[in-house]
C-alpha cells in the first residue's frame, strides 16, 4: 500500500471523498498492532464480543466507538495499546437462527445429526463474522486483527475446560435435580438473568379439593391449573387455627383421583387467600423446597415442548394452555369450581425466544455462587484491587446483585457451544469430569449438553490473552486489562461474571475501570425494537453521513451511564460541523502557500489574536485531556465544538485574514504558522472521535509522520499561554459581538458607519481597548469611536454591558425610548437569574466544601461579574426613565 499523496482537498466534505479505502491503509501499516514494547506502559481495552447471529446494532456501535476513542487517545499518548477484536458464539440465539434456516429447507437438526449440524453452524459463523468485520472497518475501529478471538476457538475452549474441571474439583460445580427456568421453544434451560419478566393479565382460579374422609373440602387458588396433575400435597401454616385438625390428613386430588397429604409448612402465608396452597414440587421453585422438607414425590407433567405428558392423564398431548382451559372446565363439571378473578402478575419470558418460561424440574449442572461472589465483593473493599465503576452508582447495582445471587445453572440443551467435559460410564453411571476424554472412551458417553454462552464470555478478559498459560506474553503484558466499556443492561450477565471468574482464576480484577453507558433510544425516548419499527442500521447512517458523523454523535451525545436519544437531526448537525471543519481547513491550506512542516515558526508571535488562539488551544488541550481521563466524552465534545466552531472558525480565521491579505510578510508567515500549528493540534484532539476526516486533513497539512493515528497527543505548552492576550481578546470579542447585536436590533447593516462610545471599568480595560483599536475598527465600522471614563450617553443611545466596559451607540432617530427600556429590562432579568443561580450555588455548603477550589473561585468571579453587569443595567434603566 502506498502512502497518502498531499493532493488538493475536494471542495466539499463527503464521506465518499474521505472514507473509502482509508481503513485498509492503516491496517497495512500495522498502526493498530500492539507492540509489546516493555519501555512503554501497557494499556488494553476489553471489547464486548458481538454475537454471530446477525449484523451490529447501534448499541454495539456506541460500545465500540467509545472503546476506539479511548485506545486512540492512549496510543497517541505513547502507550503500548491493545484493542483486541472478537466474537461470541451466542449458543441459543445462533442455534435458533441456524435451525430456522434449515427449517426453510425442510431439514431438522436431528435429521442432520450433531456433527453435520455443527458444520452448518460454523458456516453461519464464518458468513456473519465477515459481515461484522466489514462493519468494524466501516466504523473505523483501530483493532489488532492479528489477535482476533472467537469464544469457540481452540485456545478459549482449553480455558473453558480448565475452569469447569477446576470448579468441579473444588466442589463449586455440581450436578443436581432442581427447578430451573425452561424455554419450551428453544428446549433448553435458562439462567435467572436470561428471563425477562412481563406484567401479564391472567386469572386466579379458586377451586375445591375434597377431603378424603368426605368431611368437606379445602379451597385453593392458583394461576396455573395445568400443573394440578403434578400436585403431591396441600400445605397450610402450622399455626393456622383453621386447619390444625386437618394436618396429617389427606385429600383426593380432583381429575387425577389421587390421594395426597395435607402438610404444615412455614412457607404458607395464612393471610393470603384461603391459607391453603397446592404443592407441585416438579413445577415450582418454592414448592420444590417444600417438597424436600416433607419428602414429597416430584411428578413432571410436561414434555420439553410444554405439552402435557403421560403423567397428566387424559390431558396428555395438549399444549399447557389448552390443558389449563380443559382442567377448569372439568372442575366446573365436577362442581369443584368456586370462581376466577382477573389478576395482573409477573410472568417470565425467554430473553431469546419470548416464550413463556416454564419452571421445570430437571437434572442440570450448576455453579455454586456464594464463595465466588464473596471473593468478588471482597476486592471492592480496596482502591488498589477494586473494579472502578464509571459512574460509581453502578457499583451498588453490581454489589446488590452479587450479595443476593443464586447458584448459576450453566448447562444448556443445545449442540452449538462448549460441550460439557463430563462423561458417564455406560454400565455403572460413574461420572468422569476431565479436560480430556477418559481411557477406553468407547465405554463412556459424553454429556450431550453445552455450557451457557456466558460461561466462556466470563473468561474473555484473560482467556483471550493466552491463559491458562500464565507465561503467555500477552497475559503477562496486558492483564489485568485497563478498561471495559459496556451497557448497564449486561452488568449482571457479563460484568459480574468476568469479575468473579477473574478473581477466582487469576487472583486479580479483570480490568481497572468499567465505563457504563445506557441504551440507545429513539428521538422520543423509546427503546429500539422490531415491533416498533424504530431500529436504525448504523451502516445506513454511515453510508449517508459518514462514520465520523455517527461516531461523534454517539460518543458526545450524553453523559456516562445515561441513555442516548438518537435522531438523524443530531447526525446531520454533526455532519454540518464536519463541513465547517473541512471548509476552515481548506481556507487555511489555500493560504499556507506551500508551507512545509519544518518552516512552522511560532517565535515571532506578537498579535493579540495569535496569542489568544494559542492560549485557547492549550486550555482546550488541558480540558479535553482531563475530561477524557474521566470518560466525560459528552463534555469533551462540547469543549471541542465550542473551540473549533466559535473561536477558531468564527473568530480567529476572520481575524487572520487581516494579516494574510496584508502587506507585512513577517505577519503573513506568522499567521500561516499559527494556522498550521493550531489545525494540526486540533485535528489530533479530534482524531479519536473523527478518525477519517482528521486523517485526510492532517495528511494535507504540513506534518511529520506517516499517520495522525500514531502522532503524539497534544500536551499543554505553558510558553504558549498568554493570560493578558486571552483577557484582551475576550473583551474585544464581547465588544464586537455587542455592537453587531445592537446593529441587528435596529436593522443597521455593518456597511453603515455608526458612532460608538465605550466606557471602560478601569485603566486595565481602557488600555486593552486602546491597544487593539484596529480590531474594533475592522469589525465594528465606527463612524467615530470614543473611549472614556466620562461618557454620559444620550437618551437615544442603545446600551450593552460587558465584562469590563459599557458600550453605547447613539442612534438618533433609530430607537424608541420605551423599547430600549423594555430591552434593558429583559437583560436585567437575565442578570438577576444569573446572580440567583450563582449565589444559590455558593450558598450550598456541600458545593463549596467538595468542589475543587479553582471551580469555587470561578463561581465567585462570576458572581462579582454578574453583580457589576446587573448594577450597570439598573443604572442605565434609571437614567432613561428619568430622561
Amino acid at each position: 500500500m502506498k502512502e497518502f499523496d498531499n493532493t488538493e482537498m475536494p471542495t466539499k466534505y463527503e464521506p465518499s471523498n474521505v472514507e473509502s479505502g482509508r481503513y485498509q491503509w492503516w491496517i497495512a501499516n500495522d498502526f493498530f498492532k500492539a507492540s509489546g514494547d516493555a519501555s512503554k506502559q501497557a494499556y488494553s481495552v476489553v471489547i464486548p464480543p458481538p454475537n454471530v447471529t446477525g449484523k451490529l446494532h447501534l448499541g454495539h456501535a456506541w460500545d465500540t466507538t467509545l472503546q476506539d476513542i479511548i485506545t486512540r487517545i492512549k496510543r497517541m499518548q505513547g502507550f503500548d495499546t491493545l484493542y483486541l477484536p472478537g466474537m461470541d458464539h451466542a449458543g441459543i440465539a445462533t442455534q435458533a437462527k441456524v435451525e430456522a434456516k434449515l427449517k426453510e429447507q425442510g431439514i431438522s437438526r436431528h435429521e442432520l445429526g450433531r456433527a453435520k449440524f455443527l458444520d452448518k453452524a460454523w458456516e453461519w459463523k464464518e458468513e456473519y463474522a465477515g459481515f461484522i468485520r466489514e462493519q468494524w472497518e466501516k466504523m473505523g475501529l483501530g483493532l489488532d486483527y492479528s489477535r482476533e478471538r472467537f469464544t469457540l476457538d481452540e485456545g478459549l475452549s482449553d480455558a473453558v475446560k480448565k475452569v469447569f474441571v477446576s470448579l468441579y474439583e473444588k466442589g463449586l460445580i455440581y450436578r443436581g435435580e432442581y427447578i430451573i427456568n425452561w424455554d419450551p421453544v428453544a428446549k433448553t434451560a435458562l439462567s435467572d438473568i436470561e428471563v425477562i419478566h412481563k406484567e401479564i393479565e391472567g386469572n386466579f382460579y379458586h377451586l375445591k379439593y375434597p377431603l378424603a374422609d368426605g368431611s368437606g373440602f379445602l379451597e385453593i387458588a392458583t394461576t396455573r391449573p395445568e400443573t394440578i396433575p403434578g400436585d403431591t400435597a396441600v400445605a397450610v401454616h402450622p399455626k393456622d387455627e383453621r386447619y390444625q385438625h386437618l394436618i396429617g390428613k389427606t385429600i383426593i386430588l380432583p381429575i387425577m383421583n389421587r390421594e395426597i397429604p395435607i402438610v404444615a409448612d412455614d412457607y404458607v402465608d395464612r393471610e393470603f387467600g384461603s391459607g391453603a396452597v397446592k404443592i407441585t414440587p416438579a413445577h415450582d421453585p418454592n414448592d420444590f423446597e417444600v417438597g424436600n422438607r416433607h419428602d414429597l414425590s416430584r411428578i413432571i407433567v410436561m414434555n420439553e415442548d410444554a405439552t402435557m405428558n403421560e403423567n397428566a392423564g387424559k390431558y396428555q398431548g395438549m399444549d399447557r394452555f389448552e390443558a389449563r382451559k380443559a382442567i377448569i372446565e372439568d372442575f366446573k363439571e365436577l362442581g369443584l369450581f368456586i370462581k376466577q378473578e382477573p389478576h395482573m402478575h409477573s410472568v417470565g419470558h425467554s430473553e431469546r425466544t419470548d416464550a413463556v418460561v416454564e419452571p421445570y424440574l430437571s437434572l442440570q449442572w450448576f455453579v455454586k455462587m456464594q464463595p465466588l461472589a464473596k471473593a468478588a465483593l471482597d476486592i471492592q473493599k480496596s482502591d488498589e484491587t477494586k473494579v472502578n465503576f464509571v459512574p460509581n452508582r453502578f457499583e451498588k447495582t453490581y454489589s446488590t446483585w452479587m450479595e443476593n445471587i443464586h447458584d448459576w445453572c450453566v448447562s444448556r440443551q443445545l449442540w452449538w457451544g462448549h460441550r460439557i467435559p463430563a462423561w458417564y460410564h455406560n454400565e455403572t453411571g460413574e461420572v468422569y469430569v476431565s479436560e480430556t476424554p477418559p481411557e477406553n472412551e468407547a465405554e463412556w458417553t459424553q454429556d450431550e449438553d453445552v455450557l451457557d454462552t456466558w460461561f466462556s464470555s466470563a473468561l474473555w478478559p484473560f482467556s483471550t490473552m493466552g491463559w491458562p498459560d500464565e507465561d503467555a506474553p500477552d497475559f503477562k503484558r496486558y492483564f489485568p486489562n485497563s478498561a471495559l466499556v459496556t451497557g448497564y443492561d449486561i452488568i449482571y450477565f457479563w460484568v459480574s461474571r468476568m469479575i468473579f471468574q477473574s478473581v477466582e482464576f487469576t487472583g486479580k480484577r479483570p480490568f481497572k475501570d468499567t465505563l457504563i453507558h445506557g441504551l440507545v433510544r429513539d428521538a422520543e425516548g423509546r427503546k429500539m425494537s422490531k415491533s416498533l419499527g424504530n431500529g436504525v442500521d448504523p451502516i445506513e447512517v454511515i453510508d449517508k453521513y459518514g462514520a465520523d458523523s455517527l461516531r461523534y454523535t454517539l460518543s458526545t451525545g450524553t453523559a456516562p451511564g445515561q441513555d442516548l436519544k438518537f435522531s438523524f437531526e443530531k447526525v446531520e448537525a454533526t455532519w454540518n460541523f464536519i463541513n465547517k471543519i473541512w471548509n476552515a481547513s481548506r481556507f487555511a491550506l489555500i493560504n499556507m502557500d506551500g508551507l512545509k512542516y519544518e518552516e512552522i515558526d511560532l517565535s515571532h508571535v506578537t498579535e493579540v489574536s495569535d496569542k489568544w488562539i494559542l492560549t485557547r488551544l492549550n486550555e482546550t488541550i488541558q480540558t479535553v485531556t482531563s475530561l477524557s481521563e474521566k470518560y466525560e466524552f459528552g463534555e469533551v465534545g462540547r469543549t471541542l465544538y465550542n473551540f473549533i466552531w466559535d473561536e477558531f472558525c468564527d473568530w480567529y480565521i476572520e481575524i487572520a485574514k487581516i494579516s494574510l491579505y496584508g502587506e507585512d510578510e513577517q505577519s503573513k508567515q506568522t499567521t500561516r504558522s499559527v494556522l498550521a500549528y493550531v489545525l494540526d493540534q486540533t485535528m489530533r484532539l479530534l482524531h479519536p472521535f473523527m478518525p477519517f476526516v482528521t486523517e485526510e486533513i492532517w495528511q494535507n497539512l504540513p506534518h511529520d509522520g506517516k499517520s495522525i493515528t500514531v502522532a503524539e497527543w497534544p500536551v499543554v505548552r505553558k510558553e504558549q499561554m498568554h493570560a493578558e492576550a486571552a483577557l484582551a481578546m475576550k473583551t474585544l470579542v464581547e465588544i464586537i459581538r455587542s455592537v453587531r447585536n445592537i446593529r441587528a436590533e435596529v436593522n443597521t447593516p455593518l456597511s453603515k458607519p455608526v458612532a460608538i462610545q465605550i466606557k471602560p471599568k478601569d485603566e486595565a480595560y481602557k488600555r486593552i481597548i486602546e491597544e487593539n483599536l484596529s480590531y474594533i475598527e475592522r469589525f465594528c465600522n465606527p463612524e467615530s469611536l470614543e473611549i472614556s471614563f466620562d461618557i454620559e450617553p444620550s437618551n437615544t443611545a442603545m446600551t450593552a454591558v460587558i465584562t469590563g466596559a459599557e458600550i453605547f451607540l447613539p442612534l438618533e432617530g433609530l430607537i424608541d425610548l420605551s423599547e430600549e427600556i423594555e430591552r434593558l429590562t429583559k437583560e436585567l432579568d437575565k442578570w438577576d437569574k444569573e446572580v440567583d443561580r450563582v449565589q444559590g450555588k455558593l450558598a450550598n455548603e456541600r458545593f463549596v466544601s467538595k468542589a475543587p477550589e479553582k471551580v469555587v473561585e470561578e463561581e465567585r468571579a462570576k458572581e462579582k461579574d454578574y453583580l457589576e453587569k446587573k448594577a450597570s443595567v439598573e443604572e442605565r434603566i434609571r437614567a432613561l426613565k428619568n430622561a
